[in-house]
């Protein structure tokens, strides 16, 4: 009995309370406090706890128990996640700059800083949400982009950790092109914090292994099965349902597919020329440029053999004559 009402508690509890309950406590700390101190420390307070409530439910009701099993890269998602959120606070950081240099002072610029908090939060994540899904999309069809967008590819599970998995150089592709474009515009360190963290719990929740309800929001949030598809190994069928948020953009892309072809497994995940994908942080960091798309099945788990030195080459040319 217990353990059906706490099924029943995450799947329909486990969304709102990541959706509307961590992202409301960041807009009260956010608008709240007065020291910069203790927003960051909320705010790091509040992933540890969305982490941790992921991690939880994955337990309690998984889409696949499989994917919860021990896969080698826990250490390594840890590694991306820390890297993910530094770059992201950088960006923060680094809005004043950009406010200064594009728009004639901290508080010029077209964004319409007058409208409350809430209402500028809004419409960064609507103008975010087209302009992410629209990099996802190039990225999946220019081999330079998707080179590095592979790095998030790879993985054979979805889980927590997951959705923070990316290449450095291509999260800072996004903030460049998909964000920064808000902060020349004159968004207020304070809407940009916000929606950084909002990012962070929607790519959080996008890829944890939970079965949490929709309902008759399935088909317009971008998350649950509706992301599955996107991550399957078969071929180019995965490259629809771009959205990080809604749908929409997918819809007038063309692009949005909410069912997939044949169902879905729990080892249909990755991508099928790099079956044996790199555990390490290193060797994933440095797979775009080892990694040749289009070209078969390869095998990218090692790290690449270093060139025999000349010492080398004349000791086996000595032993072959002999």
């Amino acid at each position: 009995m217990t353990s059906g009402l706490l099924r029943n508690a995450v799947r329909f509890g486990y969304l709102p309370f990541m959706l509307i309950g961590l992202n409301g406590a960041a807009y009260y700390a956010v608008t709240t406090f007065q020291s910069h101190i203790a927003i960051a420390g909320t705010i790091v307070a509040l992933l540890i706890v969305a982490f941790s409530t992921a991690f939880f439910a994955e337990r309690v009701l998984p889409w696949y128990a499989e994917w919860n099993d021990p896969h080698g890269d826990d250490k390594t998602n840890l590694i991306h996640v820390l890297v993910y959120e530094l770059q992201s606070a950088n960006g923060v950081l680094a809005i004043p700059l950009l406010g200064w240099l594009f728009s004639g002072g901290l508080n010029a610029g077209i964004w319409p800083r007058d409208w409350p908090v809430l209402g500028q939060l809004a419409l960064a994540v609507v103008l975010a949400d087209f302009g992410l899904m629209y990099l996802h999309y190039l990225s999946h069809r220019f081999p330079m982009l998707w080179r590095l967008h592979a790095v998030h590819h790879g993985v054979d599970r979805l889980y927590g950790f997951n959705g923070l998995v990316r290449h450095p150089l291509h999260q800072a592709i996004d903030m460049i092109l998909a964000t920064g474009p808000l902060a020349i515009a004159g968004m207020p360190m304070q809407v940009a914090l916000l929606l950084g963290f909002v990012i962070s719990i929607q790519l959080i929740v996008q890829h944890s292994n939970v079965a949490y309800a929709l309902g008759p929001l399935r088909n317009h949030l971008a998350i649950g099965q509706i992301h599955h598809l996107h991550h399957v190994n078969w071929g180019t069928e995965g490259d629809c349902n771009f959205g990080l948020f809604f749908n929409i953009w997918d819809r007038m892309l063309g692009t949005f597919h909410p069912e997939p072809p044949r169902p879905i497994t729990a080892g249909d995940m990755g991508i099928d020329e790099i079956p044996q994908f790199p555990k390490g942080y290193l060797e994933q960091v440095t797979l775009p440029w080892r990694y040749k798309p289009g070209q078969g099945v390869q095998d990218l788990s090692r790290k690449p053999a270093h060139a025999p030195t000349a010492a080398a080459k004349a000791r086996a040319i000595h032993d072959a004559a002999e």
